[in-house]
């Protein structure tokens, strides 16, 4: 399952009443470097080495926001990541 967000300009940042979301992922025991990468790359649209490197400063600081953008399409990708086994969060951007 592979989710395309098309990037965000001003418009959107209107529609969605001005509020910009972030994905936050966070660490876990659990989950290979593997996994978490395949699933960054699969959910995310992360290339391969964008998805690396953010799987280890969420292994190295303990969280990392992984992704911004409109409300709905950040609680989908969160949700398709909890789904595969990984922790996520999403927050308003600040």
């Amino acid at each position: 399952m592979r989710m395309k967000e098309k990037p965000l300009n001003k418009d959107d940042k209107l529609r969605s009443g001005g509020k910009i979301y972030s994905l936050i992922l966070l660490n876990d025991e659990l989950n290979t470097f593997d996994h978490v990468i395949k699933a960054l790359v699969e959910v995310c649209g992360h290339d391969a080495l964008q998805a690396e490197q953010c799987a280890l400063i969420v292994h190295s600081r303990g969280s990392y926001e992984i992704r911004k953008g409109q409300e709905e399409i950040i609680h989908r990708m969160s949700k398709a990541l909890n789904a595969k086994g990984l922790n996520s969060i999403v927050s308003v951007a600040g």
